[in-house]
């Protein structure tokens, strides 16, 4: 909205100044868009034209073309002026500047002015606003009230500060001083209205009144409603207000549907949606087409669906580009990959965003392979020192199993910000680094946030790290000043639960300030499978089970408990209750690189062309490892079949499968074996690896939900503790 009023304002904020032949040739110039001939004629001019530097000054505001508008400054040096000329041209540097970002530059000319009118303050006001400078936005609005009575743009570009910042209180007080000075019922304050009460915390409720009580509105007007709600989570209200909109027989734009397709809970809505785009000729704009794939993706349709809607657009940009890639990143990383590659070989240039895309495609695979590729290319094309990108950078290498690689691309970084400490905190907890997790926390030199603290506690979890974790845990609050959260407790719970403070773990849970989720029932019920506690175990299972009953995990792991300590009746009991509610275990899926594909096991590999060749080598590699002291873990499989074929069913778990592959297929003893798991690692398989890690002579990384861990020698990075 204070973009718009920007170039509303920006216009007519010249005194009445007739305009000369000279000025009116060169105004033609820049219509034809022709910026060059136009500089040429109004250099060669004899005097200075006002006019014609102002419309000048304008195309590079419109352009960004600051080198140009700073010459042109400077150029303007030569010349002497009246007040009223100079008033004229320092409003239109100051627009220039604050559309170019340079708000330091405007300032700075703003402050030397010996006369300043409304549309002075208002272009720096806009400035500040679109630059994302809240709070020296606050300040001169501020200022400005002892000068003068603001007009719409102003207070425009000061509520979207508000919004901006989320600072309600300030919004509240603007709202106030607008009563007073009657622009309640400016259509354009009443939009700015809406969209800052719906994006602060608490005062959406506000928003729909301004709404209720506007005496006129227009499309933005029910734009902003609609995004309001959806920007809240409140996505029926968001669709309802739509088919009022329509039943009102009032038009609709992109803007709008854009919202209301992203507000779609059922695959069905979006459908009925995706018909009115059609009928409507929206399907073919880029936004509507990326809003569509980004809905159907969520919801669970056919990517063959969202392939249809974005070969409907018929003019492709990079935003479009970005939009897929973005729709299939969480689901099918290597069709985001795909069309990466893609767009790039249709003639489009990759930005920063669609950079970011692809690397995060590029952590769900098993190597690093596809992120050095991505990292050459951001390389080459000059985003080698781009903070957001070298942020994904760090997050893919770790995930994918190369924390040194993520540690270079920290330490080369000129400013890393809040996201690159976390991350690299991050990092080190998965890979079982406690000390240097620690460490880099010591080491920060900007305020930690509630993500650095998960960060920090998860590594002090997998390192069962107590007493660490407990200071840190009161260091947050005390010193930091910030509120632990769920995550936090969950943490917490998982710290004491993991070193079999199980009683403690429990108190923790009952002082929590809110209700638990399942993920601090989890961390408990996990702790409770590991220390053998059935009784407390049945009651952490209890309360995970209710909070989401068709998730496996609860009757799973509470089934694996019973197991482990022989009570098979009571195991079978839940697993039959599973069968009985329709609850389906996650299958153990586990994943390898090899030959430039990526290979995908589940038990027993059954779907895998080479399934008897991986299997006669398995074998033999059994034989070896028992040799050695491998003994089958059957604690955790059933009773209800003999010894040789619960034996059997353990050793076709996925990532022995992925392993023996792996080994089948190793191009260098140097070069570590990787596999990524979908679920956590179980006792035997993790036994299992450590063996034979010390029989090759082979390094082993394998991935599972939880951590990374590094098996080398006979021994894994975890020291048994996961």
């Amino acid at each position: 909205m204070a973009a718009a009023a920007a170039a509303n304002f920006s216009r007519p904020c010249a005194p009445l100044i007739p305009p000369t032949e000279n000025s009116l040739q060169i105004l033609r110039f820049l219509a034809a868009g022709d910026l060059l001939k136009a500089v040429a004629a109004l250099l060669s001019l004899p005097s200075a034209d006002p006019a014609a530097y102002a419309a000048v000054l304008h195309a590079c505001a419109g352009r960004r073309l600051l080198p140009l508008g700073r010459s042109l400054h400077r150029h303007l040096f030569n010349f002497s002026f009246s007040d009223l000329i100079n008033l004229f041209l320092s409003n239109h540097l100051i627009n220039m500047y604050c559309k170019c970002g340079r708000t330091g530059l405007a300032r700075h000319l703003f402050d030397k002015m010996p006369q300043r009118n409304l549309v002075s303050w208002t272009a720096l006001l806009t400035g500040y606003s679109q630059t994302n400078q809240h709070q020296l936005c606050f300040q001169l609005f501020s200022s400005m009230l002892a000068h003068h009575i603001p007009n719409e743009f102003g207070i425009v570009a000061v509520l979207s500060s508000s919004a901006g910042a989320r600072h309600g209180l300030c919004g509240q007080q603007v709202h106030a001083l607008v009563s007073k000075i009657l622009f309640n019922t400016n259509v354009f304050v009443g939009n700015s209205l809406i969209t800052m009460y719906s994006s602060c915390n608490g005062l959406e409720g506000d928003a729909w009144l301004v709404f209720e009580t506007m005496p006129c509105r227009n499309l933005v007007t029910w734009n902003s409603m609609i995004a309001g709600f959806l920007r809240v989570g409140k996505w029926r209200m968001s669709l309802d207000l739509f088919v009022k909109m329509r039943n009102s027989s009032l038009e609709f734009d992109s803007a709008t549907l854009t919202s209301v397709i992203s507000s779609c809970s059922r695959i069905e809505q979006c459908l009925q949606l995706h018909c009115l785009c059609i009928k409507t000729s929206f399907d073919s704009k880029a936004e509507i087409a990326t809003a569509l794939v980004k809905t159907y993706s969520c919801l669970g349709g056919d990517f063959r669906d969202c392939c249809g809607v974005f070969s409907a657009i018929t003019t492709h940009d990079i935003m479009s580009w970005t939009g897929i890639m973005t729709s299939f990143c969480e689901q099918n990383p290597a069709e985001a990959v795909s069309l990466f590659c893609q767009l790039r070989h249709d003639g489009f240039r990759p930005d920063r965003y669609t950079f970011s895309i692809v690397v995060k495609a590029s952590a769900s695979f098993a190597t690093e392979l596809h992120s050095m590729a991505f990292h050459s290319l951001i390389l080459k094309s000059g985003y080698g020192s781009d903070t957001v990108l070298c942020n994904a950078l760090i997050h893919s290498y770790a995930r994918c199993g190369n924390i040194e690689l993520a540690v270079c691309i920290f330490h080369e970084m000129e400013l890393p910000d809040k996201v690159s400490w976390n991350s690299m905190i991050k990092a080190f907890a998965a890979h079982g680094k406690v000390k240097e997790a620690l460490r880099t926390f010591r080491s920060m030199d900007v305020l930690p946030d509630s993500a650095t603290f998960v960060g920090v506690l998860t590594a002090c979890s997998h390192g069962g790290l107590v007493n660490e974790g407990c200071n840190v845990f009161k260091e947050m609050s005390e010193v930091y000043g910030i509120e632990p959260e769920l995550d936090h407790f969950a943490c917490m719970v998982d710290i004491l639960g993991r070193a079999g403070k199980l009683l403690e773990a429990e108190e923790l849970i009952k002082q929590m300030p809110m209700k638990p989720d399942s993920v601090v029932w989890s961390a408990m019920l996990g702790a409770c499978r590991k220390h053998g506690n059935p009784k407390l175990g049945k009651k952490a299972a209890q309360w995970l089970m209710e909070l989401e009953p068709m998730n496996s995990v609860g009757y799973v792991m509470l089934s694996n408990i019973y197991c482990a300590t022989r009570s098979y009746r009571d195991a079978a009991f839940v697993r039959k209750g599973m069968k009985v509610l329709g609850v389906k275990k996650e299958p153990g899926l586990s994943w390898i690189e090899a030959g430039n594909r990526l290979h995908e096991f589940s038990v027993g590999g059954h779907h895998h062309p080479h399934r008897e060749e991986i299997i006669v080598e398995l074998k033999s590699l059994v034989v070896k490892l028992k040799e050695m002291g491998y003994v089958v873990d059957l604690r955790l499989v059933l009773h209800e079949i003999d010894e040789e074929h619960m034996e059997e069913q353990l050793l076709l778990h996925s990532e022995k499968m992925a392993l023996v592959f792996g080994l089948m297929n190793a191009s260098s003893k140097w070069v570590p074996i990787k596999i990524m798991k979908n679920i956590r690692i179980c006792e035997d398989c993790h036994s299992f690896i450590k063996l034979a890690s010390k029989y090759t002579g082979r390094d082993i990384v394998v991935r599972d939900s939880n951590r990374f861990h590094h098996f080398a020698n006979g021994v894994c990075s975890c020291n048994d503790y996961w």
